[in-house]
């Protein structure tokens, strides 16, 4: 069972990274210009976790047996910030960061 649910998580980012390939593809030049519009507006902490969604998906799919090194970090800065209650599970900061 926990090889299926470890190929499904797998197979899931596969298929994330390449829809956000073909996406990027498409929108041309605007991709570029609103990446360079929301940088500014987001603080370099805030990009650790935003950039850990990945991580935090493989982590959730697989009840906690793949850690990145992303969500790592951003657990990291979550609870070191207080943005956070110390006492949540990884699991729960996980399930946060894909809602945000």
């Amino acid at each position: 069972m926990t090889r299926i649910v470890l190929a499904f998580a797998l197979l899931a980012c596969a298929s994330l990274t390449a829809h956000a390939g073909s996406f990027a593809g498409t929108t041309g030049g605007a991709s570029a210009a609103g990446s360079s519009a929301s940088s500014g507006s987001t603080s370099g902490n805030d990009k650790v976790v935003a950039q850990a969604r990945e991580d935090a998906a493989l982590f959730v799919a697989s009840d906690g047996a793949i850690r990145g090194a992303r969500l790592q970090a951003a657990l990291r800065h979550l609870r070191e910030s207080g943005d956070v209650e110390r006492t949540a599970s990884d699991l729960q900061l996980a399930r946060s960061i894909l809602a945000r």
